[in-house]
């Protein structure tokens, strides 16, 4: 028989991502609703390790669904990594009285949970959340939305001094692994050329890009350099290398960095937050365990842990073809 659950932890770990919030705002409110205890761990799995928790309930979460970062901190724990960081954290969990925990992170998260879970039985659900949106088994994470409408903002705003100025910008977004904010942000910004990590298209390609951009008319033009792209230089090397060989090209470097993961989250990731966790507390109360709940075709649905860490989301070929005929 199922153990009947009548405590579930929440916490949120790795990067922060725009929409932990109301994700944590929905997992205690989802609580609230079904009459189960909730408590929230501090600064993720070194929370579970150290004891650090808090008691929630519906108004422990007012006023926080349109907060970027993470009420619950987030931390990556090396501890954790070690077999005596998990026993210490198993220990709280059994002393906290926790029947269930939702991990709300990316695929670190997902591979320390799984872990912890077959070492200590302890059931455990996943939501994706981080900007990069590199999780298989859904088509959106927690927090990709606005990183994106992040990224737009900026470089429309950056385009205004390239076009003032006639320069090139190269603009590097977040995407160490992951080209899907790089791609779909160049897309939408009206990039001339975009870098990604999953396509090596070469120094010698992008340099007849250029070309022939500027042999069309074009004053001014935009790159979107993914932070992980395999063309072989750093976006601060690329327009050196750009500058020495179309040297016609006042080229000019600007990094996005952080600014992707921090802001109110958009409605999308709100809404999104809000049914991912409502279902991830629904599964946890129907005995589900060692599981990921995604968006797929606008239905929430339930992936096994593991198949969604052994895979790995794919590139939208099409939308680099739709890029080239847009870029010319």
């Amino acid at each position: 028989m199922t153990k009947r659950i009548k405590r579930i932890g929440v916490m949120t770990s790795g990067g922060d991502a725009p929409g932990m919030n109301a994700a944590i705002r929905a997992v205690v409110r989802a609580c609230a609703y079904y009459r189960v205890e909730c408590v929230g761990f501090m600064m993720g799995f070194q929370g579970m390790i150290d004891g650090d928790y808090i008691e929630l309930n519906a108004r422990s979460v007012r006023n926080i669904i349109n907060l970027g970062g993470t009420f619950l901190k987030s931390a990556r724990s090396k501890e954790f990594l070690t077999k005596e960081g998990r026993e210490k954290a198993a220990a709280n969990m059994h002393e906290a009285n926790i029947d269930a925990m939702i991990l709300i992170g990316g695929d670190g998260t997902f591979r320390g949970g799984q872990i912890f879970s077959a070492e200590h039985n302890i059931p455990v659900i996943g939501v994706p959340g981080t900007i990069d949106n590199d999780i298989f088994g859904t088509h959106y994470t927690i927090g990709y939305d606005t990183a994106l409408n992040t990224v737009i903002d900026a470089v429309d705003k950056i385009r205004d001094t390239a076009s003032s100025h006639n320069r090139l910008f190269f603009v590097e977004v977040m995407g160490r692994d992951a080209g899907f904010i790089a791609l779909n942000s160049g897309i939408g910004a009206g990039a001339e050329e975009i870098l990604i990590p999953e396509e090596n298209l070469g120094l010698d390609r992008l340099l007849n890009s250029l070309e022939r951009s500027r042999r069309s008319g074009k004053t001014s033009s935009i790159v979107i350099v993914s932070e992980g792209d395999k063309i072989g230089k750093n976006v601060f090397e690329l327009a050196a290398y750009v500058k020495e060989n179309l040297p016609y090209y006042d080229a000019k470097v600007t990094v996005l960095g952080h600014i992707q993961r921090g802001g109110s989250p958009t409605c999308f990731d709100r809404v999104l937050a809000s049914r991912l966790c409502v279902k991830a507390v629904e599964l946890a109360l129907d005995g589900q365990h060692d599981i990921m709940v995604g968006m797929l075709n606008n239905e929430v649905q339930s992936i096994e842990l593991e198949k969604a860490l052994q895979s790995k989301p794919t590139i939208n070929k099409d939308l680099l073809r739709i890029s080239d005929i847009l870029s010319v």
